[in-house]
């Protein structure tokens, strides 16, 4: 004779409970950042006088603007690693050494968008500690701000120009290509977009014309638009279903399926 056990000391199996994949939040969170990324826009008409005029380090007003284009790339190359290292756990299953690479060349455009935040906040301290004092020679003061502006337009060449184009651009289009996870038209224009973007950059490297010119605006806008489009179907739609958001057993060092097992497609019929 069986004696089961009360109902309530009975075991259940653990229910499963609907809910959005992590896949679906990694997504938006990347795409967020990616969005949060274009705060920066503002920041050059608040840079304007302290860039192009060269006695703003000898006179007065501007500081608050300086202080919030400041403000508004500082919360920029923050959302620029955030965004990389949310992809990160995605991109690695594609490849690891270009998921790797994409997180280093945002660091370091992060890393160089701060040098030219300094420089600029440098030229602010000299003027508030210097313009107008005893024995201040206004020649010198104005030579150093103007080379502590040429600090900060060598570091937006060589960190939103060179590494945007590199990093969003050519590598992350080419994972966004190879994983599938965004449409192929898609994807191929963002590694369009990257190589024109890179092209304009090294055309201003070598004194073709300025970084803020027509050409340049030409040439960078369909980088631009990759990027605001990929942070906006991020957060609209996600990924598309892609075979390594699945944990088969074929990427080493995954840390599990990022879409629920029980929605992977089923191997096609031989």
């Amino acid at each position: 004779m069986t004696i089961s056990a009360p109902p309530e000391q009975r075991l259940h199996a653990p229910r499963v409970r609907p809910g959005e994949p992590p896949s679906r939040r990694i997504a938006r969170i990347a795409g967020i950042f990616m969005v949060i990324t274009f705060i920066s826009i503002p920041a050059l008409p608040l840079y304007d006088q302290v860039l192009n005029h060269t006695n703003f380090i000898v006179g007065s007003g501007g500081d608050m603007r300086v202080a919030l284009g400041a403000l508004f790339e500082i919360l920029t190359l923050i959302a620029g690693i955030g965004m990389a290292v949310t992809l990160y756990p995605v991109l690695k299953r594609q490849s690891e050494s270009l998921a790797l690479g994409y997180v280093t060349v945002r660091v370091v455009e992060s890393c160089l968008i701060a040098v030219g935040i300094v420089s600029l906040l440098a030229v602010v301290t000299l003027r508030q500690d210097l313009a107008g004092a005893a024995g201040t020679d206004n020649a010198t003061l104005i030579l150093s701000g103007r080379s502590l502006v040429a600090v900060h337009d060598a570091t937006f060449l060589l960190g939103p120009a060179f590494c945007a184009a590199i990093g969003n651009g050519l590598i992350l289009g080419y994972l966004m290509l190879r994983s599938g996870l965004v449409p192929r038209r898609f994807a191929i224009f963002g590694v369009v977009a990257g190589s024109l973007a890179l092209v304009t950059a090294l055309l201003v490297l070598f004194g073709a014309y300025d970084q803020i010119s027509g050409p340049s605006t030409i040439l960078t806008a369909p980088e631009a638009v990759w990027e605001l489009s990929l942070g906006v179907y991020l957060i609209v739609k996600g990924f598309k279903p892609s075979s390594i958001l699945y944990d088969d057993a074929r990427h080493p060092g995954v840390d599990g399926p990022l879409i629920p097992l029980l929605t992977a497609p089923e191997p096609a019929a031989p």
